[in-house]
Order: structure tokens, then sequence, then C-alpha cells
């Protein structure tokens, strides 16, 4: 495997193709990185910004410069002596017309070619809810017609184009002949909203337009990767990222089968959130992407004592008693019969007849609902790994403990007993198909629970609610994080490690500003006391303008004069996701308005003249910022930029942080002054230096202690030390002090305020 040192995530789209990836690579080389991570290179849907709507995973997406494109980067990459990464999404492709092997499906039903490599229940005809009314609306308003493509009859509505079957194109155009044709079609339009609970395909979380793939089969399996595995034995591949990897009814089966085709040399990363004290599966992988390590670095730089004064000003302004886990019980639940009531109902259909089989029980549909829900609720991980009659360490004990808290709760114990046995050890075909969608449901159910609702509810301090953190679990002690690195070093010394990402609620130096609220409590509750003088504040429930508060906080820079309409979108997003006031489905004009009303006034008002806790709290951010970049270089892993976070970067959850990079300017950073300045010298410092002596980094010994000022990190190889200051004092180093080992960070005068020393030592 070759070296690696430290990856660049660019996200394709949006103006970024391969060529002007290409032309970048001598920045990329100059900062320090070794290898080049790109987001999802395959044919995706029309107008993709992101490009997980994958259409045609055996194509590379032509606007980006298709094959042809892709190889020219590759080749000169490898020039450089840079890798290339890319992103692979085998759970899930896009529900749409566009997927061409969908429309094959929709055309031939089950006796389609590719009708095996798509999650669907075929018990059912294929429920399309396409449709923006009810179809015998439609049909009565004259919307609805039959037509003629190259490729066969389609059933027109609303615009869309859907393939019909061969021989069922009807003999009039009248709306019997129509209702007919249409009931003769291996699928069945309906309005969009029976998507809640009427879908029969296996989504990607909530979101119906894109179905589940069954890479666990091996056609499948072979058809979707056939590009990924030909662009690996090409060598213009050296790396793949693999997109949530808890949605594959059996990751460690399907990682097994990759890495046997791939080699043991190209290094694979999986988007895995490990929960709490949770334990990576041992997998043929060199780790995950980092957000566990991102969380260590917060809350390795968060005060606990900082975080009891907010917790008690939380809640005495906005009236909040809650602790975090009754947030998120309440969350899930509300999830699992709204968002992802369709999952519920595919789970009650599943077990069904495997609880009958049994002469154990014979539930209604109600008594199944309560069980499945119980232990979906109360499951605390993103899922459990069981195949066969086996699991990881530690999923016995985990169903335990579900099913005993389950059973604890509803009438009749023995269903939920029967389910959570099957669960551990599936004895029959239909014990196994419920076992294996119920463990891609919980990953599903805790992510919409809790980052996409919860986090949203529990607003005391945001830089812990973050995709991979805990908000009940703020902080960590400095020798808790030496054990953590210690950990790390033996897991997954080549995990990648990550603080922004494209998902990420937060970019990095935004989250560093309010861990500066525990840092400096007195001044964000003087913050927030303050935006009780903003006009509307009055019409806003209390703990959303904590939340608003802290956003605004986040995300100001001076010469921004979009910060008004990017915070009002983003709380627009956030109110929401909290489904507390409005939702997406079923929005509140009303209420949104009072809500975004007072946001627009406080960002202008404060864009203007920002109060001075604010600057105070920035000012401590950007110090906490330098320090993060200290700890993510020096830590075990291998740091992973998100685009442009090489210098600052102050941005919220997507599509805010997805903006794009003036790639020029960040060239020009490392001579100028500033906190972005600083921040960009520091990364190309330990990038560099990474990446010149890897001895250093990829084993020997990695420890951090106290100091009076704040704490010290080092890394010890064969032949060299490296000690990486961290100032949390709030009062600069005197970096000319005598201490041992050569100066590498700051280099002159303009960084020496900064909070980071970085001493090199070679024996």
């Amino acid at each position: 495997m070759r070296d690696l040192s430290a990856t660049y995530r660019v996200q394709l789209r949006e103006g970024v193709d391969f060529d002007r990836v290409r032309e970048l690579i001598p920045y990329f080389t100059d900062l320090g990185i070794s290898d080049i991570y790109l987001s999802p290179i395959f044919a995706a849907g029309s107008g993709s910004t992101h490009g997980y709507d994958v259409i045609d995973p055996s194509q590379i997406e032509p606007d980006l410069g298709g094959r042809e494109g892709f190889s020219r980067l590759a080749v000169a990459a490898k020039e450089a002596g840079l890798g290339v990464i890319i992103d692979i999404v085998p759970n899930h492709t896009a529900f749409s017309l566009e997927n061409p092997w969908l429309r094959d499906v929709l055309r031939h039903g089950q006796d389609s070619r590719y009708a095996p490599h798509f999650d669907i229940n075929w018990d059912y005809k294929l429920v399309l809810p396409f449709l923006p009314a009810p179809f015998e609306k439609m049909l009565r308003e004259g919307q609805l017609s039959v037509d003629r493509r190259e490729d066969g009859p389609v059933f027109c509505a609303g615009g869309l184009d859907v393939p019909m079957a061969p021989g069922t194109e009807p003999d009039g155009d009248d709306a019997d002949a129509l209702r007919e044709a249409h009931g003769k079609q291996p699928w069945r339009l309906t309005h969009w909203e029976f998507e809640r609970d009427g879908v029969t395909h296996r989504r990607f979380f909530q979101i119906t337009g894109l179905v589940g793939m069954r890479v666990e089969d091996s056609q499948v399996f072979e058809d979707t990767h056939a590009l990924v595995l030909d662009l690996v034995e090409a060598g213009e591949v050296t790396g793949i990222r693999i997109d949530h990897i808890d949605g594959l009814a059996d990751p460690a089966a399907y990682l097994d089968r990759l890495r046997g085709r791939i080699g043991p040399d190209v290094p694979v990363w999986v988007e895995k959130i490990l929960v709490g004290e949770e334990l990576l599966p041992d997998w043929p992988i060199e780790g995950t992407t980092g957000y566990e390590a991102g969380r260590a670095i917060a809350r390795v730089l968060t005060e606990a004592e900082g975080i009891e004064k907010l917790d008690e000003a939380w809640r005495d302004r906005s009236g909040r008693e809650e602790e975090f886990g009754e947030v998120l019980d309440a969350s899930k639940r509300e999830v699992l019969t709204e968002e992802l009531a369709a999952e519920l109902r595919q789970l009650i259909d599943l077990a069904r007849p495997a609880v009958f089989a049994t002469g154990e029980a014979e539930p209604g549909d109600e008594a199944l609902r309560q069980a499945v829900r119980e232990l979906l609720v109360r499951f605390p991980r993103y899922r459990t790994y069981y195949a066969g009659n086996e699991g990881r360490d530690g999923d016995d004990e985990i169903m335990d403990a579900v099913a005993e808290a389950s059973a604890a709760v509803i009438r009749s114990e023995t269903i939920v007993r029967e389910l959570a046995r099957m669960i551990r050890a599936a004895a029959t075909p239909a014990e196994e198909r419920f076992r294996v969608r119920f463990q891609q449901v919980t990953g599903a159910l805790l992510a919409k629970g809790q980052e996409d609702t919860a986090g949203f509810r529990f607003n005391r301090y945001l830089a812990a609610n973050e995709v991979g953190a805990e908000p009940d679990e703020p902080e960590m002690s400095i020798e808790a994080f030496a054990d953590y690195m210690t950990g790390r070093m033996e897991a997954q010394p080549k995990g990648l490690t990550l603080t922004s990402s494209h998902d990420t609620k937060r970019s990095e130096d935004a989250r560093m500003r309010l861990v500066a609220m525990s840092r400096d409590a007195d001044a964000f509750i003087s913050l927030f006391d303050a935006s009780a003088f903003i006009p509307g504040h009055d019409e806003v429930d209390p703990n959303l303008r904590w939340y608003v508060v802290q956003a605004f906080l986040a995300i100001w820079e001076p010469d921004r004069e979009d910060i008004p309409d990017r915070l009002v979108a983003h709380v627009e997003k956030a109110i929401r996701e909290a489904k507390e006031i409005t939702t997406w489905a079923f929005p509140d004009e009303e209420a949104e308005g009072k809500a975004l009303g007072f946001t627009r006034t406080l960002a202008e008002r404060w864009s203007g003249q920002v109060p001075p806790p604010a600057m105070r709290l920035m000012q401590s951010g950007e110090r906490l910022s330098l320090a993060q970049v200290a700890l993510k270089a020096a830590m075990p892993g291998i740091p992973d930029i998100y685009q442009g976070c090489e210098g600052a970067s102050f941005a919220l959850t997507d599509p805010d942080n997805r903006q794009p990079v003036d790639w020029g300017r960040m060239a020009a950073l490392v001579d100028e002054e500033g906190f972005s300045a600083s921040k960009a010298r520091l990364t190309r410092v330990l990038l560099r230096l990474r990446r010149e002596r890897p001895g250093l980094f990829a084993g020997g010994a990695a420890d951090a202690v106290p100091t009076e000022a704040g704490l010290i990190v080092c890394r010890e190889g064969e032949e060299a030390r490296l000690s990486v200051e961290i100032n949390l004092s709030g009062h600069p180093y005197d970096v000319g002090e005598e201490t041992g080992g050569d100066l590498l960070y700051p280099t002159d005068e303009r960084d020496r305020e900064g909070s980071v020393t970085v001493r090199l030592t070679v024996d």
C-alpha cells in the first residue's frame, strides 16, 4: 500500500469537473497532501449537485468529463505523486425515470434482467408516488394519457413518461381504457403523499427518490462495481470511500468480497458512525471516514465547567427541562410514525409470517407494531451485524438489553422476545428477511431521530450536535483523549480524521466558535440576552432563539453581504428538521415567518455592528481552530481536508457548506496576515511534515499531557519526536523560550500570537 499522509476532499459538480481538478494538482502538491478524494463520479440525475443520486453506476458522469476526462486526471495525479480516492455508493441509486436499469424494470417487471438489482417487495405492485394529485382526480381532469417513445409505449402523467409493459396499450383514450391500462402495469402511480407509508421499495433513510440496491447478490455486485473494479485495475483509482455501509444487508460479507476483488494494497474507508464507546467491527478496511475523531477533538477542547453554566442558563431562559435522552426518544418515535412509517409497515409485514410460523404467538398488527416500534426506538446504535448465527462482539448484550427494556413496557412480552431471538439467530428464511431489514432500519431511525430531529431541538450547545457526536457527552478530559489516541493507533492507524465534510452540521471553524462558548459561557449568555432587544424576539420560542444566536456566531464573517440570506435559509431548514412548529412536507408559513423575520433582523443588525461578546467568542474560536488543526494532524490517523478548509471556513449544514472555493485565494493565503492565513500556514507546515516524515506518523507512540496553559500532544517515531503545544489559556506563548527541538510553527512574527507551537526533535 502506498504511503498516505493526508487527503483533500473535492466536491465535484457545480462548475468543478475533472479538468478543473487536474489544474489544481500543483496547488494540492504544494499544500502537502498525498491523495485527492473525490465525491461520486458516476452518472447522476439531471442537475444533481452532489452525485449521490446515481442513475448508472456503470458510467462516469459525462458532464464531469467522462472516462477520458477522469483518465487524464488520474495520469496527471500519478505523475505528481498523488493518489485518487473515489466515493462509491453501493447502497442505493436514484429511484428516477432517468435510471436506465429502473426503466427496464418498469417496462418488464420481474422479468427484467435488473429486477433482482433493486430492493423491491414484489408481493405488491411497485408504487411510484410521483403524481402531484391522486390518480383518479388527474384521470377525471384529463391529465393522463398514453404515448410512444423510442423505447416503447409510455404512460404520461404530470410531465412523467413511465414505461409500459409490452402489449398493455389501451384501445382508446377514455378514462376506463386508461384506468385498465394502468392496472396492467407492474407498477402503480400514486399521489406523492402515499410515500409516507405506501412505498414498496427500500429507501435510503426516508428519501423515496433513492432505492436500495441488493449488492449482497453476486451478479448485482458485479454489475454495480464493474466500473470501480476496472478503474482500480487500471491504476486510476488508488483508494475507495464507501457511502453508508450500514445500509447494506451484510456489510462484512460485502467488504470481504470487495477486498477480494481489489487486493490488499488499495485502502478502503467506510462512512460509519460509531456511537459512544462503540468499536469498529473487524473488517478488512483502513478505518472510518473519521466522524468519531472530529468528535474527540471538539470534546477535548470543550470545558466542562462552561457546559454546566450554559446548561443552567439555557434551561432557565428556554424553560426546557428534558435531558437529551428524553428528547431523542420522543424524536425517534415521531420519526418512526411519520418519515419512516413505510419502513415500520414493511417490518410489520416481514414480522407477521415469521412470528406466526413459530407457533409461539398469534399477534395482530397493532401488537406487532408495538413490539417492532419499541425494539427500534430503544436500539442505541446504528445497527447490529448478525449474519448466520454470529454477530459482532457485544451484539448479543445490546439485543438482550433492548429486548428487556422493550418487554417491560408492552402488554405481551412474548412477541418482543421472539423478534429479538430472530434478530440474534434467524432460523428460517422469513426470520432472516426480518432480521436483515431490521438491521438496515435501525441506522436510518437513529440518523433521522438524532442528527436531523433531536439535534435541532436540544439546542443547549450546538458544537456537540454534530454527525457522530453525542449532545449529552460534550467534553473529554485530556487523559481520556490520550487513551482515545492509543486506541485509535491500535484500531485504525490509517483511519481518516475529518473536522469538516459535505455532511457535517457546521464547518470546523464555525464549530470552534461554538466550542468557545464553553470556555467563556458568560460571553454567550450575554449575547443571548442581547437578542431580546431585537424586534420580534417575543414571538420566537427562546429555545429557537438560543439556536439562532449560535448560528449567527458560527456563520458571521466580515465583508460578507450574504450573511442574512444564508442564516435565514439555514434557520428555515433547522426549524423544519426540528418539526416542532413546521415541517418540510407541510410548512406552517405563519410560524416560519415569525422565526425567519426575527432571524433576518438579528443578522442585519449584528452584521453591521457585531456585539462585543460575539467578537470575543469569535476571537477565542480562532485560537481553538488552530488548536484543532494541530490536533488533527498530530493524532493517529490520516487528516482529511475538506475543500477550502485549509483556510477559514464558517459554514452551516448543506447546502451552505458546499459553496464554491476560490483556490486562487487559498494559494495566496500563506503570504497574508490574519486568522485564515495563520491556519493555512499551520496546515501546510503539518501536512508537509507528515508527507516528508511518514515514519513519525505511521506508528510509534502518541500521547497527550496536560499543562498549565493547555496540553501537549506528542508523536514519537524511531528517529524523531514531534511536540505540539496547545495553549488554551487565552494568553500568547513565549515561543522564543528554549524547550528543545527545531521550531516549525510559528514561522515568523505573523503567527506569534496564535495558540499552537510545533517543534520537531531529531535524534
